[in-house]
């Protein structure tokens, strides 16, 4: 398969899922395993910013994705919600509140930390603040802490104004 045809594609899926226009500049992972039924594609884009863009065969909520770039090795800088919906974590998150206490409103945003990471998440696209270690692994059920280095890869992203 020829690679440039994938990115395309890939580019296209981001626009359509997430409504962000990304230009992916390298591949710099491609569909490796993160768990049972899901992959994770790691790509860096033309204005130098890292991004993992994670699908699942089920389903897969906010806390599932959060855990599994954690065991990745890479540190969130933010995520993107579904179709560019600001407010999609936050809205889901009131609503299974209300479900567990009904009549009840949320007083502070500390309330709803929980309730967002279980917020239906699939796919699920992240942009990535740091690679701790160097190296992005993948998951690999017969190693003994299930997870093994797939990619050595240096990425820190500064901020700046």
């Amino acid at each position: 398969m020829n690679p440039l045809y994938d990115e395309v594609n890939l580019e296209k899926y981001i626009q359509a899922a997430f409504g962000v226009c990304v230009e992916i500049k390298s591949t710099i992972a491609n569909k490796i395993p993160i768990g049972a039924g899901a992959n994770a594609t790691v790509f860096l884009s033309e204005k130098g910013l890292l991004y993992a863009l994670i699908v699942a065969r089920g389903g897969q909520n906010l806390g599932d994705v959060q855990k599994a770039l954690t065991r990745m090795g890479l540190r969130l800088e933010q995520f993107m919600p579904p179709h560019a919906d600001a407010s999609y974590f936050d809205r889901v998150a009131t609503t299974r509140f209300r479900e567990v206490f009904p009549g009840r409103t949320p007083v502070r945003d500390n309330d709803l930390a929980f309730y967002r990471t279980l917020a239906p998440y699939n796919p699920a696209l992240a942009q990535i603040a740091e690679v701790t270690d160097g190296v992005i692994k993948q998951y690999d059920s017969d190693a003994a802490t299930h997870w093994r280095p797939s990619v050595k890869f240096h990425y820190r992203r500064i901020r700046t104004s």
